[in-house]
């Protein structure tokens, strides 16, 4: 484990989670003293680091916790996919996306029922508290992977999306057929095959991509390699599927 790792398990064994939401970016400043350069560059924050924090695998901003994907996330709703006056709904959000959503003129709303993230409401996926087409953008990061009738949850998905809206979906990811077995129970096992203790699954692109169609999406499979000038530190292979109504 490392130093990082460590030093975010004490804290939050010590202090309530609420706590440390609230002043994470604070705290998070003394951690980008150490790492401030020129070589990278956070597309969130825009702080420039000299390196990105190292951790199980991912390349962490110093500053505002972004993660390669969040970034990623982050570049796609900025760039094509928000606008002033929509209504955005975000399942379990990454805290640095869910600062910036929060400051401009939309209306965001941050949903989860773990206790790990910012939420303004606690809507269970299988059965979404909203009207139909209520949302004109959707974000289900992460998320399908712990649910154990995806197929309900799609379909809530499409039910609350507006006619003509976006719904942007990524889980892990493997090749070839979805991965699944319902006698995979414990923790250690789910961790042994699905990769994490809380995973029910593990998709294949063309798996997921079947799925969201059967529920009535239109799925576009939109693909990012690793890029010469990595200067945002990018993940060397990712997949997004943009879903319409």
């Amino acid at each position: 484990m490392s130093i990082y790792s460590t030093t975010k398990a004490l804290l939050r064994a010590i202090f309530p989670a609420s706590l440390l939401f609230r002043f994470e970016y604070q705290m998070r400043y003394w951690v980008y003293l150490m790492y401030a350069g020129d070589k990278y560059v956070c597309n969130l924050c825009n702080k420039r680091v000299r390196a990105f924090i190292e951790d199980g695998g991912e390349k962490m901003c110093p500053r505002c916790g972004s993660l390669q994907r969040t970034r990623r996330l982050w570049q796609q709703l900025s760039t094509n996919y928000l606008s002033d006056n929509q209504t955005v709904l975000d399942f379990s959000p990454s805290r640095s996306i869910y600062r910036l959503m929060k400051k401009r003129k939309l209306t965001y709303i941050s949903s989860d029922l773990s206790g790990d993230f910012i939420a303004d409401v606690n809507y269970n996926i299988k059965e979404i508290d909203a009207a139909d087409e209520s949302f004109d953008l959707i974000i289900c990061y992460h998320i399908l992977e712990h649910i154990d009738d995806d197929a309900q949850a799609m379909s809530e998905l499409w039910r609350v999306l507006k006619k003509g809206g976006t719904c942007l979906v990524q889980t892990p990811f493997k090749a070839g057929r979805i991965y699944e077995d319902s006698l995979i129970t414990s923790p250690e096992e789910r961790t042994k095959h699905f990769g994490q203790s809380d995973h029910l699954r593990i998709y294949s692109v063309s798996g997921l991509q079947e799925r969201l169609e059967r529920a009535g999406f239109k799925v576009e499979v939109k693909r990012f390699v690793e890029e010469p000038d990595n200067s945002c530190g990018w993940a060397p292979e990712e997949c997004i599927l943009i879903c319409k109504k």
